[in-house]
């Protein structure tokens, strides 16, 4: 399968006027209102379109991210655009820059209930792939049957059932949930880590689910802005050897990776985009592959920075 096939464009950069992604405030609208979000979501999804790609993936704690695809999807009216959403987080920032708390999470039946009923009233059939939103080990999901059967029931309806996953453990995670079965079937199918350069630690659980069948999505491959915006040099020097940004060089990294089905980008605006789109053109070199392997920092360290980033 060619790179932009294999390429997804996530809304949660656009969705909404705060987010913890580096290098949004210069690109963004002065005016974050409902609307200019509106039509930068529009504009990017048209570029995207354009160049090829035909994944696009939200969340329901995304803010205003699946009204935004609905009403793309109504207005250019594309019948090859594949769309993966998520539940489990609510946003609840009230589109203020300065909310004390912008999105509140919750595995429980009701949750998962109130917020597939609001995802299909806004994008109908148009989602194939459902996911439970940063599972962690100690989610209460793994013991809530009733939620499991819940979750297992999406398939007969044509929904694929997946999940993502945050935190140090994403490994333990990724195992512990694609073993999960309702009636001898398991429930999921599809899994979405965070895998980039700086932490690449869930490598070997989403090979393992690759092999095993599962769909295998990566994102924050960019790291939350952070390989982009200020990059290791290593990432820095690969970047300049290619000539191409260090976003390319971070995303080139992720499409290396055989297992990887699906490989996310995030992007604030359409010059981001192509940015990032042009790892699809990068062809890294083992040497290179191994030097930009060196960049990656304990599993403990990543998450302890990336929960250090501010919402703005």
């Amino acid at each position: 399968m060619d790179t932009l096939a294999r390429t997804a464009v996530g809304l949660a950069a656009i969705g909404r006027p705060a987010y913890i992604n580096l290098g949004r405030d210069a690109v963004l609208p002065a005016r974050r209102d409902v609307e200019a979000l509106r039509e930068r979501t529009f504009a990017v999804l048209d570029a995207a379109y354009t160049a090829g790609v035909r994944r696009v993936d939200v969340a329901r704690s995304c803010g205003r991210a699946e009204e935004f695809l609905a009403g793309w999807l109504e207005a250019r009216r594309p019948d090859d655009v594949v769309v993966s959403s998520k539940w489990g987080y609510a946003y609840v920032g009230g589109w203020r820059l300065d909310a004390d708390v912008h999105e509140v999470k919750e595995h429980s039946l009701a949750r998962f209930r109130e917020q597939w009923s609001q995802t299909r009233s806004l994008l109908g059939d148009a989602v194939s792939l459902y996911q439970v939103h940063s599972l962690t080990p100690d989610s209460p999901l793994f013991d809530d049957p009733a939620l499991l059967a819940a979750l297992a029931a999406l398939t007969d309806e044509g929904v694929r059932v997946g999940f993502s996953t945050s935190g140090p453990r994403q490994a333990d995670t990724v195992r512990r949930a694609l073993a999960l079965r309702v009636d001898g079937s398991p429930v999921f199918t599809a899994v979405q880590s965070t895998w980039n350069l700086l932490e690449p630690s869930v490598g070997a659980a989403l090979r393992e689910a690759h092999e095993a069948g599962a769909l295998v999505q990566v994102k924050e491959t960019l790291a939350n802005g952070r390989l982009a915006v200020d990059p290791p040099d290593a990432v820095a020097e690969v970047a300049r050897r290619h000539g191409v940004g260090a976003d390319a060089v971070a995303l080139a990294a992720v499409y290396a990776q055989p297992w990887a089905d699906v490989v996310l980008c995030g992007p604030a605006s359409v010059e981001q985009l192509r940015a990032n789109l042009a790892g699809t053109a990068v062809e890294l070199s083992a040497d290179e592959l191994d030097a930009l392997g060196a960049t990656a920092v304990s599993p403990t360290r990543y998450w302890a920075d990336r929960s250090s980033l501010a919402w703005r």
